[in-house]
């Protein structure tokens, strides 16, 4: 195998010296280099160095195959850096990389954390509602920031989130000669004079008992935003539950209403395209989408099933969330593949009726959801039941 034309090249605070003589070799060889400006004035790369453009983009690097190339990347190109972008793009032989320590070793180092029981996370390109889902009593996370006036918005952040009892570690310049680590608490930020680049460790040992959010579905209808049509809590554990969804899976969520489902799907690790055809609503579902952090895990799609399903990537489960109707399922009957997995939610008599015909038809599970909550009666309490959901789930 011939030698690979372009090397993945991790660096540190510290410049060459942090270098490997292999990573010296490729630097001294690379015909053109790429890298932050930070990272090319580092890796004295003179004349050969070319800046990424903004916004970024692999596509230069590319462009240059058959040349002997260097590209340079903070730390462990493979952690929220570059080195996973060029390899999807690239034969195994193509490439070759050579880490260093990047911010998450050397952050759990300065600390005498366990990196097994660490969290990390790239806040330099999500928002930081992917928080949510991290910190609770004892957390501990490393996260990567986009410049220096992030760790006070994220301080604020964590204060309106009820989370400011957060100690919060700002990781400036790791791993170099002008290397600072500085602590306060979120609710207490008065941090001044940062640099770049900075990171933040933070460590949820002061949280009270109940922040965070529990790690089974069935999030309260509060914690979500929309207009009332939302699969109730009890109902989307007892969904969420039949969907089974597994880390990596693709979900359809066909009349998404406020997106708990696909929200619900995301935070266990999937990817959902959601489907619903009022704008209004759509707003409520991005909204949602951004509040928990999963922009990267969930796509919205206006319009209406089956007319929009014909162009998207297959899915592993679906789930229909208004019932919906005789020429939906023999659509989705015909076009998806052995083994996707479908759940159907019902509150009318018709679609009771629909559901009861498939389930005749196709096998799989119909289950009667009837659920009262106590409430005030006068001066005592009584039982007000819920409208009864038909769930028809099955295995295509």
């Amino acid at each position: 195998m011939a030698d690979p034309w372009l090397s993945i090249v991790g660096l540190g605070e510290d410049g060459l010296n942090g270098l490997s003589d292999a990573s010296r070799a490729a630097l001294e060889e690379a015909e053109v280099i790429f890298g932050g400006p930070r990272h090319l004035d580092l890796a004295g790369a003179g004349a050969r160095g070319q800046a990424w453009p903004v916004p970024f983009d692999i596509a230069p690097v590319l462009a240059c195959r058959g040349q002997n190339v260097v590209v340079l990347a903070s730390g462990d190109p493979f952690w929220f850096g570059a080195g996973g972008a060029l390899a999807a793009h690239l034969s195994p032989g193509e490439w070759r990389a050579f880490p260093v320590a990047g911010i998450f070793s050397l952050s759990c180092a300065h600390l005498g954390w366990r990196i097994e029981e660490v969290t990390a996370l790239g806040l330099h390109a999500a928002g930081f509602g992917a928080l949510r889902r991290a910190l609770h009593p004892g957390a501990k996370v490393v996260a990567t920031l986009r410049d220096v006036a992030t760790p006070r918005a994220l301080a604020d952040w964590l204060v309106q989130e009820g989370l400011g009892a957060v100690h919060m570690y700002v990781l400036e310049r790791m791993g170099g000669p002008h290397q600072r680590v500085r602590v306060t608490q979120a609710e207490r930020f008065d941090l001044s004079g940062i640099e770049a680049p900075v990171a933040v460790a933070l460590d949820g040992a002061d949280l009270p008992r109940d922040a965070g959010l529990p790690h089974v579905p069935g999030l309260p209808e509060d914690s979500f935003a929309h207009d009332g049509q939302i699969t109730k809590s009890p109902i989307r554990a007892l969904t969420l539950a039949a969907l089974a969804p597994r880390p990596g899976e693709l979900l359809w969520d066909i009349g998404g209403g406020s997106g708990s489902v696909s929200v619900e799907w995301g935070l266990a690790g999937g990817r959902a395209i959601t489907i619903e055809p009022r704008a209004d609503r759509i707003a409520n579902i991005q909204r949602n989408i951004e509040a928990f952090g999963l922009t990267r895990h969930i796509r919205v799609l206006e319009g209406r099933a089956p007319d929009v399903l014909s162009d998207l990537p297959l899915p592993e489960a679906v789930f229909i969330g208004g019932g919906g109707t005789a020429a939906l399922y023999g659509w989705l009957w015909t076009h998806l593949p052995e083994g996707t997995r479908i759940v159907a939610n019902g509150v009318t008599l018709e679609t009771e009726a629909l559901l009861a015909g498939l389930h005749a038809r196709h096998g799989g599970s119909l289950l009667r959801i009837e659920l009262s909550r106590a409430e005030g009666l006068g001066r005592m309490r009584g039982w007000s039941a819920a409208r009864p959901v038909v769930q028809w789930s099955v295995t295509r």
